[in-house]
């Protein structure tokens, strides 16, 4: 086949026109929505052995709606099935059983789906062996919280991220009477709703979601989806947690798995123990949602039943389904970002707090805020390098480096590939918006159309072409400076490294702002 490059037009100017008249006509798309160009004229073929460009314009608008449209059936037909009703009621009730007055009335007002909303996730030990302890006793009570996650979860924007809190983090609970306490001391003295309120002020979002796991039935939770996939870069260790795995690529099961998510003296030689173990949390939940989000409907609505026994949130059923059906293509590699809390130990009144360093956790929840990865910089990340990742990916991302997983801001900002400075080595923060015209080069079908729409949920105005061309790998072309943060997004929403992004020297359209030239290592 002829090259699409300058090189595979007949030469010089002539090549360069007949390619702009066949994207100007042939696409009938110009730039920013894809609309014809005034004037414009169309050449609908080249030289020979070039297969014709064609184009088609998709209403990915129409598609997110009439996927909600089928979520909503779904849902109406499960509701209104008699047995089938019954046995959804009972899964929600089992969801729902542990949440008290306060804390349902407190999210009642919840806001819908669609946009961005923070959701508070917490890891309770409510083990036989701490209720028979004499520091805990029997009493629910006096249970305290031993992960605390602030998720913020973007449906269109097919993100996720993940701030850990440290649970010795210093907090006024003047309010219940408590004086300064630990975070963790918030469930313990006024429930799930008293913790929302602290997280919420802490980290100045307001929570629409919560979700509690108690450790003990976490074990069953992995085994229930078949275990996770996770690759270690170091030998971890801990007597404590009874984690004993060495270097390497493991499917865990759901004790092992429980395991690694405790375990902190396993890394007392690094630093911060609780750190780290931090960092493996949110490392095990996004290998169990990557895990997840491969479960057709019908393994997923059984997996949720017996999971129910273990979890306690606000989400219902139909709605933990149709988030899924949501985020059936999240790159959990890329998209999903990491990041904990920026605290420094504190000795006080004989107990040990950490203090919050106030300007580097104005500037991670800004971050947070903007859909950004938590951290603008790998190098401010203690745990990289360290840290297990899901099989096949890179760390998770809390930083803007794009030296990460690639996975924006879960853990690395940058675009999720390639390396450089704290905006990636294109030295631009990603923008997502504008025009992109999505070129499918791979020879497998559909894959213009997959990219078109983790584009277009990210922000991006796409159009699709099918051409065929001599490049082997991806690439990312954008037209002038002003388009280069596009590009950036662009490459950081697909996964593509940034050592294979460009400016466009003449060899592609200049009607949008990006060109993706789509090659068959991202065509699935």
């Amino acid at each position: 086949m002829a090259d699409h490059r300058s090189q595979g037009f007949q030469s010089g100017a002539q090549s360069r026109h007949a390619y702009e008249e066949k994207v100007s006509r042939g696409a009938g798309h110009g730039a920013g929505r894809g609309k014809a160009e005034p004037g414009s004229s169309y050449v609908p073929s080249r030289s020979a052995g070039a297969e014709a460009y064609t184009r088609k314009r998709k209403n990915r608008k129409r598609k997110i709606v009439v996927r909600g449209v089928l979520i909503s059936l779904l849902c109406v037909l499960l509701a209104g099935g008699g047995a089938l009703a019954m046995y959804i009621g009972g899964i929600n009730n089992q969801l729902t059983s542990g949440l008290d007055k306060n804390t349902k009335e407190l999210l009642a007002d919840s806001v819908q789906y669609d946009d961005p909303f923070y959701m508070l996730l917490l890891g309770v030990d409510k083990s036989q062996e701490r209720m028979e302890s004499s520091e805990y006793g029997a009493d629910e009570s006096n249970y305290r919280a031993d992960s605390i996650i602030l998720a913020r979860i973007d449906p269109k924007g097919q993100q996720v991220t993940l701030v850990s809190l440290h649970r010795d983090t210093m907090t006024d609970m003047s309010d219940m009477g408590a004086g300064t306490q630990k975070l963790n001391a918030a469930y313990s003295l006024g429930g799930p709703s008293y913790m929302i309120k602290c997280v919420e002020k802490l980290c100045g979002v307001g929570i629409s979601h919560y979700a509690e796991v108690d450790f003990e039935q976490f074990a069953g939770i992995v085994d229930t989806i078949g275990g996770i996939t996770v690759d270690l870069p170091i030998d971890i260790k801990d007597d404590y947690s009874g984690a004993d795995l060495t270097a390497g690529e493991h499917t865990l099961n759901g004790d092992e798995a429980l395991a690694l998510a405790r375990s902190r003296h396993a890394y007392d030689d690094y630093g911060d123990g609780d750190v780290f173990r931090a960092a493996n949390q949110r490392m095990v939940i996004a290998a169990i949602v990557k895990k997840v989000l491969t479960l057709d409907i019908a393994t997923m609505t059984n997996a949720v039943s017996q999971l129910a026994g273990g979890v306690t949130t606000d989400v219902n059923i139909s709605d933990i389904l149709g988030l899924a059906v949501q985020f059936k293509d999240l790159d959990v590699e890329h998209n999903v970002y990491s990041g904990m809390e920026p605290t420094s130990g504190y000795y006080t009144n004989n107990t040990w707090y950490e203090k919050i360093d106030e300007a580097a956790w104005q500037k991670m929840m800004d971050r947070v805020k903007e859909g950004k990865p938590p951290l603008d910089s790998e190098s401010e990340d203690q745990t990289s390098g360290l840290i297990g990742t899901m099989a096949g990916a890179d760390a998770l991302t809390s930083s803007g480096d794009g030296s990460g997983t690639g996975t924006a801001d879960t853990a690395s900002a940058g675009s999720g590939s390639g390396s450089g400075d704290g905006n990636g080595s294109l030295g631009v923060e990603p923008a997502y918006t504008g025009s992109v015209d999505v070129v499918n080069s791979s020879g497998v079908s559909g894959a213009a159309s997959r990219a078109s729409e983790k584009l277009g949920s990210a922000g991006f105005s796409c159009n699709e072409s099918v051409y065929s061309s001599k490049e082997t790998v991806t690439k990312v072309y954008y037209n002038g400076d002003a388009a280069k943060a596009k590009a950036a997004g662009v490459a950081k929403t697909l996964g593509v490294s940034e050592s294979n992004v460009s400016e466009n020297t003449g060899a592609w359209t200049t009607n949008y702002d990006v060109i993706v030239v789509l090659c068959s290592d991202h065509a699935q």
